[in-house]
């Protein structure tokens, strides 16, 4: 699928571009379901939106006070795959080399009709500056118990980027993709002003992933499925680890994306790149540690963890090779926080568990809340758990600068109040010696 290859810009006062004669009979053409994403760099916002006929033109109108810039995308048809066949046009526009810091207020549409009126703002240049995430996964359009908390930290400006691991409205294909439509729409009030970055879920598998390929507009050209971006000290990574359970789509993703993951990471770790940029942060559906009381938490050799029989490609051991600071991952619909934990081993820091850490953390963060309700732990937790909940919620991470990132857990069933937090200090960031 081709993202943003073919994404046109033009800025210019939108009454100097010849407009399409539409005769106003267009009866399914009013935008909906927008939502922001990172482009290559993080003063490039990509815009996407969805409309049920082809509008023939995709339209952002944008500025600082008054809407006096605009750009021109593309769309492309979007047929789900179940019985009815549905099609939609998915139009993606690239607002191209904004002004770092700077609030800037939007519009997307056509000659047959606009949005209503959204605004974001722009992280800060460089990378001396606190980066504030939300982060959570599995989150449903019924159920949703955290979603009104997220739309309203959001609109008070409380994160500077969205991390969804993964599962989405439960599913984007059910009912010939009204969910998925349906999703999109809650999410809009959080999503069209903040970029929504994501990564796929099992439940996201229906026809090949082809709700979640054609809805979201990450970077890079693998259909959204993994890439990377850089914003403030951290470099951000997300994967699909669900290239490792639904292979009858192929060995190829799995493959490109191990030797694309080791490419990335090995940039990521040139003495330039992580001294700039000292954090890593991996994020991905399926965790590699849990203990809930499902099935996939009994199994110790999970194969995105230690890779495929005879194949490999496991990807524990990238985390200790490139030196990987945090891991956090979603399907459990719970919240878990591990001890510095490799090959099922803890590798506290000297002086305090996560001052200097041997090894990755993990986060498991799948509580924001679905149909499914959440999951129960097995009695007694392994010795690598250090702390677990099975309320919905979501987390917070704030990267403060090169050696401090603290991330703490919003439990919703309590009103928003935090029940858990940490701080990872680390004076030196490079490959474990483990």
């Amino acid at each position: 699928m081709k993202l943003l290859l073919f994404v046109l810009f033009i800025k210019v006062i939108s009454a100097d571009i010849p407009r399409v004669d539409p005769g106003y009979d267009c009866a399914y053409c009013q935008p909906e379901q927008v939502h922001l994403s990172f482009g290559t760099q993080s003063n490039d916002m990509v815009v996407t939106w969805t409309t049920y006929n082809d509008t023939q033109e995709s339209r952002v109108q944008y500025g600082e006070l008054d809407m006096d810039e605009e750009a021109v995308g593309g769309s492309t048809l979007f047929t789900d795959g179940g019985k009815l066949r549905r099609t939609m046009w998915i139009h993606r526009t690239l607002l191209p080399d904004l002004k770092f810091n700077t609030k800037y207020v939007y519009h997307v549409g056509s000659t047959y009709g606009w949005s209503e009126k959204f605004s974001f703002k722009t992280p800060p240049n460089g990378e001396n500056w606190i980066v504030r995430a939300a982060i959570y996964g599995d989150m449903g359009n019924k159920n949703a118990h955290s979603l009104s908390y997220l739309q309203d930290e959001a609109q008070r400006g409380h994160f500077d980027v969205v991390l969804h691991v993964g599962d989405f409205a439960y599913d984007m294909d059910t009912d010939d993709a009204r969910v998925g439509d349906e999703f999109m729409r809650q999410i809009q009030p959080l999503a069209a002003g903040l970029p929504y970055m994501t990564c796929p879920g099992n439940h996201e598998s229906k026809y090949n992933f082809s709700n979640y390929r054609n809805r979201f507009s990450m970077p890079g050209s693998h259909g959204s499925l993994f890439y990377s971006f850089d914003l403030g000290p951290v470099h951000f990574v997300s994967l699909s680890t669900e290239v490792y359970y639904f292979l009858q789509y192929g060995l190829k993703m799995l493959v490109n994306q191990y030797e694309w993951l080791r490419r990335d990471l090995a940039a990521a770790n040139t003495p330039e790149n992580r001294a700039a940029r000292p954090w890593l942060v991996v994020y991905g559906h399926r965790p590699m540690y849990c203990s809930d009381q499902r099935p996939d938490c009994f199994i110790n050799r999970l194969p995105n963890r230690v890779g495929l029989p005879l194949l490999g490609f496991g990807l524990e051991p990238l985390l200790r090779e490139f030196g990987v600071d945090l891991v956090v991952w979603a399907h459990e619909h719970s919240y878990e926080r591990t001890w510095p934990l490799y090959d099922g081993r803890v590798y506290n820091g000297t002086e305090e568990p996560y001052r200097n850490p041997g090894a990755p953390v993990h986060i498991v963060t799948g509580s924001a809340g679905c149909q499914e309700d959440t999951n129960k732990f097995i009695p007694h937790p392994p010795a690598w758990s250090a702390f677990r909940s099975s309320d919905y919620g979501y987390t917070r991470l704030a990267a403060h600068n090169r050696t401090h990132l603290y991330l703490e857990q919003v439990d919703v069933d309590l009103k928003g109040q935090v029940i858990d937090s940490l701080w990872i200090v680390k004076d030196k960031h490079a490959p474990y010696e483990i």
